[in-house]
C-alpha cells in the first residue's frame, strides 16, 4: 500500500499559488511546470481540492483562490481531499479470508484495531501540519538559497 504522488502534488500546489499568487497567474499550465506533469493530472487535483472546497478556481483568466486561512488547513485536510479511502478504513482487507482455517476465522480480531490504531496515528501526524507552515519553511528554504 502507498499513498498516491496525487497528495504531495497538492501540497505542492497549494505552496506554488502561495508563492507565486502576486507575480504569476497561477494556472494548470504553470503548475505543472514547477511539478513537471502533465496539466490533465494538475486539474484533476484541482478539481479534487475545488470539490473539497479548499480552494475556488477562477475560469478563463485563470487563478487559484484558497478558500481558508493557511493555518486552518492541515495536511489531513489535503490528505482527504485527494486520498478519499473506502468506507473510511485506509486499510484494505481481503474480502473472504477462510472461515473454516483457525488463522482464517481469526484475522481480523488479529490486526483490526492494529491497523485502526496505525491509520489513526498517521492522521493524528498530518492534523499537526498546516499548509502555513508549508509555506513558512518554503519561504525560509528558497531565502536561503539566494
Amino acid at each position: 500500500m502507498q499513498i498516491t504522488s496525487r497528495f504531495t502534488v497538492a501540497l505542492h500546489i497549494f505552496t506554488c499559488v502561495e508563492y507565486f499568487k502576486d507575480d504569476h497567474k497561477v494556472t494548470s499550465d504553470f503548475l505543472a511546470g514547477s511539478i513537471n506533469t502533465n496539466p490533465v493530472i494538475i486539474r484533476k487535483i484541482l478539481t479534487q481540492l475545488k470539490n473539497a472546497d479548499l480552494i475556488t478556481i477562477a475560469r478563463g483568466t485563470g487563478g487559484i483562490t484558497v478558500n481558508r486561512p493557511l493555518s486552518e488547513i492541515t495536511f489531513y485536510d489535503v490528505y482527504r481531499a485527494i486520498e478519499p479511502v473506502e468506507n473510511g478504513d485506509l486499510f484494505h482487507f481481503h474480502e473472504s479470508p477462510n472461515p473454516e482455517c483457525p488463522v482464517g476465522r481469526n484475522i481480523h480480531g488479529l490486526l483490526d484495531g492494529k491497523l485502526k490504531a496505525a491509520q489513526g496515528a498517521m492522521e493524528d501526524e498530518l492534523k499537526k501540519h498546516t499548509l502555513e507552515d508549508l509555506k513558512k519553511e518554503a519561504l525560509d528554504l528558497i531565502a536561503s538559497e539566494k
